[in-house]
């Protein structure tokens, strides 16, 4: 038994080492934001399309990616993914000697470089995927928020301390970070191991069909939970392509005032405050693993009309606690930034952090545990299609500048709030009221999809 132990450890680490380093070049382009959009004289919509580009991929890629975990082995799918966009981004980092040799601009060959480097986020429902194959459902919560907490820190750091080490050389950071995302793939490529039993690695194996895509697809409690992902996972990941440029251009005077007035001393400005959302939601999300396994075995079900009855419902409850907590605090980074006090923006977005990081522990502590035999399939779909939000969180923000004359950088997050976290919160109440398999309930029957003897 302690070798089991042991090495479900090492699986764990690994896991969560590979994804940290995709989140890091993943979001790598977002901490060096300023220098980009001043070298190549980019405006506030020009910097909400680099934000939201950092995503595109996520929507198409993250299901595959679940899929051939499933099918594959989540070691194998991560060394694929560390290998290209690793090498992607050895070649962004020669944009400028690269880009006249082939006949492009130097910002189109860095933008869509970027682009293949940013599917480096779709490791995210691999780790996932390993870590379900080896932990047992009493700990889930807590394995899962370690791994994906450890993983998302990696944009707080990039944010952090990439201008710091690098200032504006942007070019050789992204080089060094493809060349360590090469030597974390050889490690998982010779001690990586896809699940913890032959027979659960082969029941993964046998439910990646298209059918059992389709089946995931289209259940209610699905789509309840891939919006909820977007509400916070999604969110997150536009908020860290969005920060950086948020501040430096909605509290430009405030960032002044601090000392802070050269380019590289904005940059990190920005960054810092940026990272406050990122680490908070990186840090606090094992704790929200953690609290989604204590809700679960005190059996609280504080709401009404979402189930009380699942073995599971305690989690249910916790991950509907995060959704009203997110959409509150959306509303008052809106009011901050509108009385233009920085400090509040910050404090904030500290506390929107944590809020983020129950959202997100909370989803993926139901996930393994409502879909155990389709975990990649489900994980591609929840984690993936939720990205989308994403991309259109910045591009809404960026909008809002030009909707409302007075204060518009600031308003997005708020009409995110009201216009799109409300509705996803009213479906996901009517999702999960189903007291037996909620995961049943969909467009057409199990049986239709799967046929009379489906698992």
């Amino acid at each position: 038994m302690s070798n089991v132990k042991t090495h479900k450890v090492e699986q764990l680490v690994m896991a969560a080492v590979g994804f940290f380093w995709c989140f890091l070049m993943w979001f790598a382009s977002a901490a060096f934001v300023p220098t980009i959009a001043s070298e190549f004289g980019l405006g506030i919509k020009g910097v909400a399309l680099l934000a939201s580009s950092a995503i595109w991929t996520a929507p198409i890629a993250r299901p595959l990616a679940g899929w051939a975990a499933d099918k594959f082995g989540a070691p194998r799918a991560f060394v694929l993914i560390l290998v290209v966009t690793g090498g992607f981004s050895i070649l962004s980092g020669y944009a400028d000697t690269l880009a006249p040799a082939i006949g492009v601009s130097e910002y189109q060959f860095l933008f869509w470089t970027r682009v293949i480097v940013a599917t480096a986020g779709i490791a995210f429902v691999v780790g996932i995927q390993h870590v379900a194959q080896w932990f047992e459902s009493e700990e889930m919560g807590a394995a899962e928020g370690l791994y994906a907490g450890t993983g998302n820190v990696g944009a707080g750091v990039g944010a952090l301390m990439l201008p710091r080490m690098y200032g504006l050389d942007y070019h050789t950071a992204f080089i060094h970070l493809g060349i360590v995302a090469f030597v974390i793939a050889a490690w998982i490529l010779f001690r990586g191991v896809a699940a913890k039993s032959i027979e659960q690695a082969a029941m993964a194996k046998k439910t990646a069909t298209f059918k059992d895509t389709c089946f995931v697809w289209t259940r209610h409690a699905a789509i309840a939970l891939m919006f909820a992902y977007a509400m916070c996972f999604g969110l997150e990941i536009g908020m860290n392509a969005w920060l950086p440029g948020y501040y430096k251009m909605g509290f430009a005077e405030a960032i002044k005032s601090l000392g802070f007035e050269s380019l590289v001393d904005v940059q990190i400005a920005a960054g810092s405050f940026a990272a406050v959302q990122s680490f908070n939601a990186s840090l606090f999300r094992p704790f929200s693993g953690w609290i989604s396994d204590i809700w679960q075995r005190n059996k609280w079900t504080p709401f009404p009309l979402v189930s009380k009855k699942l073995y599971y419902a305690p989690r249910i409850h916790f991950l509907l606690f995060a959704l009203v907590s997110i959409t509150i605090t959306m509303i008052l980074l809106t009011w901050a930034g509108m009385t233009g006090n920085l400090i509040l923006s910050v404090l904030f977005l500290a506390v929107f952090g944590i809020t983020v990081s129950f959202g997100t522990g909370g989803t993926f502590a139901i996930v393994p545990l409502m879909f155990k035999e389709r975990p990649g399939t489900a994980t591609g779909f929840i984690g993936g299609v939720s990205c989308a939000g994403g991309i259109v969180y910045p591009l809404i923000y960026g909008q809002a500048a030009g909707w409302f004359p007075e204060g518009g950088i600031h308003m997005g997050y708020a009409l995110v709030a009201i216009c799109m976290f409300i509705p996803f919160i009213i479906y996901y109440l009517w999702a999960m009221h189903w007291d037996v398999h909620p995961e049943d309930h969909g467009f057409g029957s199990k049986e239709k999809w799967l046929g009379k003897d489906a698992i």
